[in-house]
């Protein structure tokens, strides 16, 4: 399977399973990460905790460019719902109720460091590159990015990494306040996010589940007008020339070059339809 689920004593350990594509969200990724939540509904009781973290080297190298592809030859009002839907299925682990731990063991980009942000706790190796580089495809930020970055590390650092795409380590992201915990290279960051779980999973179920809703339910506002906001404008890039360009530069590892489009983004803020 893409996704691989443990379970170590009462710890839910969530494994990313596609190594060799630096686990990267493929159709298949997605289908078995829902199944793999939808097991620890139905068992919930069995868990006081869960971690998430990626097999090989990474954590996730995000989207899939052939399904980025994809998205690129379908209608803006299509990709807009498919945005959505897709963001969904990844964010439902904050439907989950039970705390969720990122264990950020190599590169984690894109909608992978998305993903990241979606849990409750993140523990990163030093080195561990991470960011959102979503302009640097000539694409709008999703999956939340907007919404979460600005939640959990307030609007400046939102703005200069959505806005630049720069990627950072691990250690940068303790300073910026987007990971609680650092750990040493390897898989050490695994082994202190499953310890930090299993102190979490030691603690009052009721008292622990009852606290995770609390926090995310002040955390969440605004997050669902948020999704389709930057559905709706990721819907809008993949038909532009700069997205095409993005996607073909990051194939050929050159920097791309990109055409302005102001008129173009203007026009669609002020259309009827939009919802940005």
């Amino acid at each position: 399977m893409a996704v691989r689920l443990d379970k170590v004593g009462r710890v839910a350990r969530i494994i990313l399973n596609q190594p060799d594509k630096m686990n990267a969200m493929t159709a298949q990724l997605v289908e078995d990460f829902g199944q793999v939540l939808e097991s620890i509904h139905l068992n919930a009781s069995d868990y006081g905790a869960v971690v998430i973290t990626g097999a090989g080297k990474a954590f996730s190298a995000g989207g899939d460019q052939a399904w980025l592809k994809q998205r690129c030859k379908d209608t803006a009002s299509r990709n807009s719902q498919i945005m959505h839907d897709f963001y969904h299925r990844f964010l439902a682990v904050r439907s989950l109720p039970l705390p969720v731990v990122a264990a950020i063991n190599g590169p984690a980009v894109g909608a992978g460091m998305c993903l990241a942000m979606a849990c409750d706790i993140r523990v990163a190796s030093r080195s561990a590159k991470m960011g959102f580089p979503f302009v640097s495809l000539g694409l709008h930020p999703g999956m939340g990015a907007t919404h979460m970055i600005a939640t959990v590390a307030g609007y400046e650092t939102a703005y200069r990494l959505l806005l630049t795409g720069d990627m950072i380590t691990g250690e940068e992201a303790k300073e910026l306040r987007l990971v609680s915990q650092l750990a040493a290279d390897g898989p050490a960051a695994q082994a202190d996010a499953l310890a930090l779980a299993e102190r979490i999973a030691a603690q009052s179920p009721v008292a622990v589940r009852t606290l995770v809703r609390s926090l995310r339910r002040k955390q969440e506002e605004g997050l669902e007008a948020a999704l389709w906001r930057e559905a709706d404008a990721q819907a809008h890039c993949y038909g532009t020339h700069d997205m095409h360009e993005g996607l073909k530069a990051s194939i050929e590892r050159r920097a791309p070059r990109f055409q302005q489009h102001e008129n173009y983004v203007d026009s669609e803020v002020k259309g009827p339809k939009s919802r940005l």
